[in-house]
């Protein structure tokens, strides 16, 4: 099927919305999209085919001759094991289909920066370099701050009850706090000012901090929204810094 740059192929893992963008010139290097609760992948179309300015950040992406991939990961799954699992499993099977390098890039927006988290944990060997826009890193912090939005916390505790497949009553003392893992692999966080519902000093900025110990190469950029247009840009000339790894 024809894309505004090469072809796309639409399949399922787990019964989860899978699709693979590739470009008309590619440059060998895969980039994985972790999208917020809400960026859904189904048989058709995907959140970042439909709203227009992701859209853009796709086009450039494949314009620069990225591989792109992304799934549903069912949707706000909060980090969750099972969505860890299909994240893995998904770069393994495109690993496998598509001529590639095996160090794969992350763009990780919102919640799905807590699945990237968990792989860069799990996988560092595999991972070239993450960008995060507007990331959830802390899931406890992110429930204690929504205390003080009753409509909102019962929603969360519902949903990560879901995710994670555990009674309600049981969601206040079992939600993980921050994944925590050390790595050595470049990490840019874009904070784009006021438009987030993850603060930075609950996420961004406390992920910074303690990773200063471990990792030099983890930073939180800060832009006002009215620069969002521009991140695929800046996330392309990032992510090109690590094209001649290994």
């Amino acid at each position: 099927m024809e894309t505004m740059a090469g072809q796309r192929r639409f399949f399922q893992l787990d019964e989860q919305g899978c699709i693979v963008h590739v470009p008309e010139r590619p440059n060998g290097f895969a980039l994985f999209l972790m999208g917020d609760g809400d960026h859904f992948v189904n048989e058709q179309t995907s959140f970042w085919l439909e709203h227009p300015g992701r859209r853009q950040w796709l086009e450039d992406w494949l314009e620069r001759g990225y591989t792109v991939f992304s799934s549903h990961l069912y949707g706000w799954h909060w980090g969750s094991p099972k969505a860890v699992r299909l994240a893995r499993q998904l770069i393994y099977s495109v690993l496998k289909s598509e001529i590639v390098n095996q160090r794969i890039y992350i763009v990780a927006e919102g919640m799905g920066a807590l699945v990237a988290l968990q792989l860069l944990g799990a996988m560092p060997s595999q991972i070239r370099a993450v960008a995060m826009i507007n990331p959830c890193l802390d899931v406890r912090a992110q429930l204690d701050y929504e205390q003080e939005h009753p409509f909102v916390y019962r929603r969360m505790v519902r949903e990560i009850a879901t995710a994670y497949g555990l009674k309600e009553e049981e969601v206040p003392e079992a939600v993980p706090s921050l994944f925590l893992s050390p790595h050595d692999v470049p990490v840019t966080i874009w904070q784009l000012a006021g438009v987030s519902s993850y603060p930075s000093a609950l996420h961004s900025r406390k992920y910074e901090q303690w990773m200063k110990t471990t990792n030099n190469r983890v930073r939180v950029v800060y832009e006002l929204p009215e620069k969002r247009r521009q991140l695929a840009r800046q996330i392309g000339q990032f992510f090109c810094q690590y094209n001649e790894l290994p």
